[in-house]
Formats: structure tokens, C-alpha cells, sequence
């Protein structure tokens, strides 16, 4: 590889394998400044989200359009996307799709009751090997992110209609991730600098790198902690209430660099059309100048409020879950299940520890301690395998494609 393309894969790479996404790419979504997220005065914020999403639906799928699929995970997000649809489009065939990985989570049941609630017809993927397609996604977004669950959303979506509807962006511009706003409140300090405020936010991300995260790269890499945080502590150089911060850099981080673009490229991918009412432009420059405490709620927490309160003139409380995992794979059964016999497989010989990307002694001081290997190393080692894929597809073109793992 000439110097230029080394340059460029190394910050993949170490971004990737460390934030979950890389934000050196280019992305056609706006990124976002910290003036983005001043609060401004609002009224009305209930009447003025729904009538924003029944407007994406109107604008956005064509009155003679008989038949549409709607993710449903039973989360907050994908309910009122559904009950929106329905109220706008009564008419309309709705396929409803949840999706149940092996040896995970099952929510289908919710889901079942909120699809019925709503006429819609619920189809239920059980996915078994997720990995399996695993070259095939790869191959489709060309970057090397192992969580794919919405590749086999939209393959789904394709055998049923056209178009496809979302509650994506939801999380990030509603104050979804609670467990790690607690977290960050909590240890906030007034006089903390931006980068001790961005140490802050990646330890609330502590599933995406690992405690010896600097060992794991090879000499190529050129790994630094500080090149990390200098993409990030912009985000809390600024006067702004610091769970905005957070949200901030929730932003601009794996919902525009990894969920926009992946989900995107299958899109595209299976000529199907993607309609995400609350990442519309309207609706994205509403929320992200809303007062935070109409987003979360530190002393219950409880976040994605205003969408609660809309979701409720819809839906009877019971069915609205105070938490849910949308569509997570279990990610310490799927490493006992497929994942320890993939990454024996491909990382025994990895083409990107040979060509001093990776270091060897990490792997092989991890690999084998298969029954006690926490969450942390299950998700870097699944992230390895998802690298090594990329690698063999499209430095070393050893593999192609419609390689099934």
C-alpha cells in the first residue's frame, strides 16, 4: 500500500476499534457546533414534534404507496413512528418488523401487542449466526463495523415493500442513553477542562475500548490516546449545560459517523427507501435546541421525555417500556456460540497482525479465556474479526463478498 492509503486506514482502524466509528470520514449528514445546542424558549413542543413527523410521512411517501415496513423494535422510538403512520395513513399496509437473535434479549412479544395495537401485520426475523453475512455488509458499507443488525432489517424490508420507516436519531436527540447521562452527571465537576471532560465521556463508552486499548495496536497503527481525545474535546470547550455537551457529542459521533452512513449504504444497497421522521431537518433543529430537562431526567432517569408524552395520547402506559435494547444482540452468547471459533479462525493467521496493524501478544493473551472474557473484550475481539474481513476483502482480495462465516 502507497503512504497515503496507510495514512488513511490507520485512523480507521484506530478509531474504529476504539470509538465505534471515525470521524475523519466525510459524512453528507451536517455535523453539529455547540451554538446547535443553546437552549432556546419552546411551547407547544408536543403539538410541534407530531405534526413534524405526520409531515415527514405526508412529504415522504406517495399517496398511491399501498404497502410500507416500519422497524419495530417496541422501544419508544419505533412505537411512535408506527402510531404516527397509522393515525396519518389509516389506509395503509403496515408489515411491522422485529428482529430476535439467538440466545438474546426477546422482545417480540411487545412488539406483537404494539403491532396489533396499530393493524399492522408483525413479522419476526429470528437471526441465528449473526456474524454469518458478516463479508457480505462489509463488503455493501466498505468499512469494517461489526454490528450489522440493520443489514438484515432492510434485506427483510426488501421482500416486503419498498419503503422502509425508522425511529432512528431518536436516542441522540432525545435523550435516550440514560445509563450513560447518570454516569457522566455524576462525576462532572465545574472545573474540569475539556479534555478531563472528554476522559469523562469515553468511560461512560467503556464497551468500546478496552482497558489496555494501547496494546492492542501494532508499531503501523501509531496508537495515542491524545490523537483520540483531540477529536472529541472540542465538543466541551464551551459554555453549554454539560449534559448538553453530551448530547453534542453524541451527535456528531456514532449516530453521524456509524449509524447514518452504514444504514444508509444498505438502503441504497437494496433499493429501498428510508423514511426517519425524527431526523428530519425540521425536526432535528427543534431538539437539538430544547431545554435538556425536556430530554432527560436526572432524578428518575428517564429520558426521551417529550416523545413519552406523545407516544402516551397513543398507547396505554404498560406498553410503554421505561427501558428498552431495541435490536441488541447478546453479545457474550454470540462470542460462545459463533464468535471464539471465528476469531480462532481468522485471527490465528490475521493478515492485519502480519502486516503490523495489530499486535499478536494481544490477541493470543485474550483469545483463550473464552469462559471469563468480560463484554469489553468479546466486543474488541468481534470489532478484530470484523477488521480482518475488511482487510481480506479489500487489501488482500482473498475473499469475496458472498463468503459466509
Amino acid at each position: 500500500m502507497n503512504d497515503d492509503l496507510n495514512v488513511e486506514n490507520s485512523k480507521m482502524i484506530k478509531n474504529i476499534l476504539t470509538l465505534r466509528y471515525d470521524p475523519s470520514q466525510e459524512t453528507n449528514f451536517p455535523k453539529k457546533t455547540w451554538k446547535d445546542f443553546e437552549e432556546k424558549p419552546s411551547s407547544k413542543e408536543t403539538e410541534f414534534i407530531e405534526e413534524s413527523i405526520q409531515n415527514t410521512f405526508r412529504n415522504s411517501i406517495p399517496t398511491n404507496e399501498g404497502h410500507v415496513s416500519v422497524a419495530l423494535s417496541g422501544g419508544i422510538d419505533s412505537s411512535l413512528t408506527l402510531a404516527l403512520l397509522r393515525k396519518t395513513l389509516p389506509d395503509i399496509e403496515i408489515d411491522a418488523l422485529s428482529v430476535v437473535f439467538e440466545d438474546s434479549l426477546d422482545e417480540s412479544k411487545e412488539a406483537q401487542k404494539i403491532a396489533e395495537k396499530f393493524e399492522a401485520n408483525h413479522q419476526i426475523m429470528t437471526i441465528g449466526n449473526y456474524l454469518e453475512e458478516l463479508p457480505k455488509a462489509i463488503s455493501i458499507f466498505k468499512m469494517p463495523f461489526w454490528d450489522i443488525h440493520w443489514f438484515y432489517v432492510v434485506k427483510k424490508a426488501k421482500q416486503l415493500s419498498n419503503i422502509l420507516l425508522s425511529g432512528d436519531g431518536g436516542d441522540e436527540l432525545f435523550g435516550g442513553y440514560t445509563f450513560r447521562y447518570k454516569k457522566f452527571l455524576s462525576s462532572v465537576k465545574p472545573e474540569l477542562n475539556a479534555t478531563e471532560r472528554t476522559k469523562l465521556y469515553l468511560n461512560c463508552h467503556e464497551r468500546d475500548w478496552v482497558p489496555d486499548q494501547a496494546k492492542l495496536f501494532g508499531q503501523k497503527a501509531n496508537f495515542s490516546w491524545d490523537e483520540i481525545y483531540s477529536m472529541i474535546d472540542s465538543y466541551f470547550k464551551n459554555n453549554l449545560d454539560p449534559i448538553n455537551q453530551v448530547f453534542l457529542a453524541d451527535f456528531n459521533g456514532k449516530l453521524l459517523y456509524n449509524w447514518i452512513p452504514l444504514n444508509s449504504s444498505f438502503h441504497r444497497y437494496f433499493d429501498v427507501k428510508s423514511v426517519a421522521p425524527l431526523l428530519s431537518n425540521e425536526l432535528v433543529s427543534f431538539a437539538t435546541h430544547l431545554s435538556h430537562d425536556l430530554k432527560y431526567d436526572l432524578d428518575v432517569d428517564v429520558g426521551k421525555i417529550l416523545l413519552r408524552k406523545v407516544l402516551g395520547n397513543y398507547l396505554s402506559a404498560d406498553l410503554i417500556s421505561s427501558s428498552k435494547h431495541g435490536f441488541s444482540v447478546n453479545t457474550l452468547n454470540l462470542w460462545k456460540n459463533h464468535g471464539y471459533k471465528l476469531c480462532k479462525h481468522y485471527l490465528s493467521d490475521a493478515r492485519v497482525v502480519k502486516d503490523g496493524w495489530i499486535n499478536e501478544d494481544w490477541i493470543s493473551t485474550h483469545i483463550e479465556n473464552v469462559e471469563n472474557l468480560g463484554v469489553r473484550y468479546v466486543n474488541k475481539f468481534l470489532g478484530l474479526l470484523a477488521l480482518e474481513i475488511w482487510y481480506r476483502l479489500f487489501v488482500t482480495k482473498e475473499i469475496n463478498a458472498d463468503t459466509k462465516l
